[in-house]
């Protein structure tokens, strides 16, 4: 096992590489870049905007402004939509800032030489270093991922198996409706939905509508701010889990049918074991194999991705909400440093996942097999 954990561990490194270049070249290619985003700043006077974001002073931009008014024809021929009539030095200047004064090629490979030491860079929008940007939102993402897999496990997991044992029953055929309609339900929907009923819509106002904690978090003792986090939690997480349990389900569901109907189930029940001991016993472990599997991609989904739409209706700020503006702005080092943290925290969680088929059945052993 040992030498399968170093095998994997070792192929991290190009499968990183290959994602890192293939979202390099994609992202480069993308019209609309930060210089692009200056010069339309620049041209619609937004002076304020401008001064942030270049690093310089309002005097300086106000400047290169009244240049730009009375330079028209310093420049034909830039390569950047919208900079005809601008200064070329200034041009070039914003090119050097962001880093675009070098080629593409050369631009990649400082950008592995700083990941290798876990240096991100800043942000060119928000003024920050990208890592304390991730570090920022983290515990707002994980504790709507690790709520929501964790909810969605418990009930999915004894409901799923309940329905194999129980199957074509009523109790069957209604849970099975009830979990339909829970799919076809988005979960950004469903979580509107919760706001009008229950977060001071047109109906009750039980639950807070924005934020993690309260504006007087501070102020509380250790248990009036697990209430309180409690409190604001509850409408996201249960919109996340309408959308998430049924699939997994499903998936118990026909896993634990699936090895009831072999053979070994009929020798042990003719065995004269207890139908209990039968399923948590024997069926269980081969049954939960391919539920156990699709952990990584459940958690990954919600912690980075499915819950986007969630954190922009409950106003919470976390890693999706900063990956889907950084994609907008073509904050390129936001960009590329949460897909590398992502990429990687993705692959560590499958290689712990090969681990636990371990745990739960010694006799898949994965030092025979390629990798």
């Amino acid at each position: 096992m040992l030498s399968y954990i170093i095998r994997r561990l070792l192929l991290i490194i190009p499968t990183l590489l290959g994602i890192l270049l293939i979202n390099f070249i994609i992202v480069q290619a993308a019209p609309g870049g930060p210089v692009e985003q200056i010069i339309s700043q620049i041209k619609g006077h937004n002076i304020d905007s401008t001064s942030r974001i270049a690093g310089t002073d309002k005097g300086d931009v106000s400047s290169q402004s009244t240049g730009i008014q009375t330079n028209q024809s310093s420049d034909t021929s830039s390569k950047y939509r919208g900079s005809q009539g601008l200064d070329p030095e200034f041009i070039a200047e914003l090119e050097k800032y962001y880093g675009f004064d070098k080629p593409a090629y050369e631009r990649f490979f400082i950008m592995l030489k700083n990941y290798l030491k876990f240096d991100f860079g800043e942000s060119y929008f928000k003024g920050k270093k990208v890592i304390d940007l991730i570090i920022d939102k983290m515990p707002v993402s994980i504790s709507l991922g690790l709520w929501t897999t964790l909810i969605v496990y418990l009930i999915s997991i004894p409901l799923g198996i309940k329905k194999a044992v129980r199957d074509g029953s009523e109790f069957d055929i209604w849970t099975s409706t009830a979990i339909i309609i829970g799919y076809a339900i988005p979960s950004f929907l469903f979580a509107i939905a919760l706001v009008v009923f229950l977060s001071g819509g047109s109906f009750l106002d039980i639950f807070p509508l924005r934020g993690l904690t309260s504006s007087n978090w501070e102020s509380l003792n250790w248990f009036e701010k697990i209430l309180d986090y409690l409190w604001h939690i509850t409408l996201p997480v249960v919109s996340l889990v309408i959308a998430g349990f049924a699939t997994l389900t499903m998936l118990t569901k026909n896993s634990f049918m699936d090895e009831i109907s072999k053979l070994y189930v009929s020798t042990a029940k003719a065995k004269g074991l207890s139908e209990k001991k039968v399923l948590y016993g024997h069926v269980f472990r081969n049954a939960m194999l391919i539920v156990i599997a699709g952990f990584p991609a459940a958690f990954i989904s919600v912690l980075f991705t499915g819950a986007l739409l969630i954190e922009v209706i409950f106003s919470l700020d976390g890693l999706g909400l900063l990956g889907y503006e950084s994609v907008l702005n073509r904050d390129y080092p936001v960009v590329f440093g949460t897909l590398f943290i992502f990429t990687l925290f993705g692959l560590i969680l499958h290689l712990i996942t090969d681990l636990t088929y371990v745990v739960i059945d010694p006799r898949i052993d994965f030092e025979t097999r390629d990798t």
